[in-house]
């Protein structure tokens, strides 16, 4: 249940509707607005009395949201919400940005090399597993906590925010420590314990799709998330199990307009698991920007073919630079700018600041 107020309800107004919520014995959230404020009402197990909150002085009308995912739903938050990782590079506005890097984190090298890449290409975010999840026990599984302090050098050296994956409830704490934004996987993406975990850090979480998810499976898992009071969740677009062997999995370009009528939350789009095949990640690229997608998510490895996870997939370098400058292109023709990304290490130093705090 949502309470809308009247234009111009008084704080006195807004506290007895929350203060009749909870003796209700609900939760209220209360949510300011540019014009008036809406009051979220969680827990409803269907039994609310809507008249006796209408009949408050100051409220405009009572909307039932008629979705399970309340909190994530449009019903809820008409407006978009933004979410920001880091300063300059916010996620569900006119700005388009594109977060790159290797599927792992194997080496200072490797990571220095692939942050440099992203940064002069124009990406404005640094992806990379510390922490990986592989089908086989015996695939390489990331470096750890050492891959973690690698990625801490090279948001320092570039001045690149970082996105990376955690697996469980005490690796999120670990993550939480180093990332900007914490990466809930596909095969994570209905771990429970996982979702109102990095609720409860309250971090920026950029949460994936699983491989064989609904949208509605999608949108229940950020319902955990905000149900914990965070709601700075971006959501992403992978590809799905397909019957199809051609490619690695089936990319759902109509899942970024469609999450984004359902819900105020910023969709972005990740082609390169989408696809699994690199001469397709452009493309694809392309075409999550043009279907509205608020960001994409890709691979780029400065020698694909010796990754230690996914290097099919990987683009390398000069195809990284094209697929920015494409995507640039694309986003000007719809309206929309690509993101500029954070300021360059040597002016924070400078300034005798710090590129970047980590955590």
């Amino acid at each position: 249940m949502l309470v809308v107020m009247q234009h111009g309800a008084t704080k006195e107004q807004v506290e007895r509707v929350v203060k009749t919520i909870e003796d209700m014995g609900y939760q209220a959230r209360p949510m300011p607005g540019a014009q008036r404020t809406a009051i979220g009402l969680v827990g409803n197990d269907g039994r609310v009395n809507g008249s006796r909150i209408e009949s408050l002085e100051g409220v405009a009308h009572v909307i039932h949201v008629t979705k399970a995912y309340k909190q994530v739903s449009r019903e809820w938050r008409p407006e978009n919400t933004i979410v920001t990782i880091a300063p300059g590079v916010s996620f569900g506005g006119t700005e388009v940005h594109v977060i790159g890097g290797p599927c792992s984190v194997e080496s200072e090298e490797q990571i220095l090399a692939a942050a440099r890449i992203v940064a002069a290409a124009g990406g404005t975010a640094l992806r990379g597993g510390a922490f990986k999840p592989r089908s086989s026990p015996y695939s390489f599984q990331g470096m750890g906590k050492q891959g973690l302090e690698l990625l801490d050098l090279a948001r320092r050296e570039t001045g690149l925010p970082i996105v990376t994956e955690a697996l469980d409830e005490e690796g999120a704490h670990l993550v939480a420590e180093y990332a900007d934004c914490i990466q809930v996987g596909a095969r994570n993406m209905q771990n429970y314990s996982l979702l109102r975990a990095v609720g409860r850090i309250g971090k920026p979480v950029l949460l994936k799709r699983g491989m064989a998810a609904s949208i509605t499976d999608l949108l229940l898992s950020a319902e955990y998330i905000l149900a914990e009071g965070n709601d700075q969740v971006i959501l992403c677009e992978r590809g799905i199990r397909s019957f199809d062997q051609l490619t690695r999995n089936l990319f759902d370009l109509t899942a970024i307009p469609l999450v984004q009528r359902l819900s105020h939350l910023p969709m972005i789009a990740d082609p390169s698991h989408g696809t699994g095949l690199r001469d397709k990640v452009i493309p694809m690229g392309r075409a999550a920007v043009a279907a509205g997608a608020d960001g994409i998510m890709v691979e780029v490895h400065p020698n694909p073919d010796r990754a230690m996870s996914d290097g099919g997939q990987s683009l390398h370098p000069e195809q990284f630079q094209q697929l920015v400058t494409e995507v640039r292109a694309i986003a000007t023709v719809i309206g929309r700018s690509l993101g500029a990304g954070v300021a360059a290490p040597a002016d924070a130093a400078r300034m005798g600041t710090p590129a970047h705090a980590a955590g």
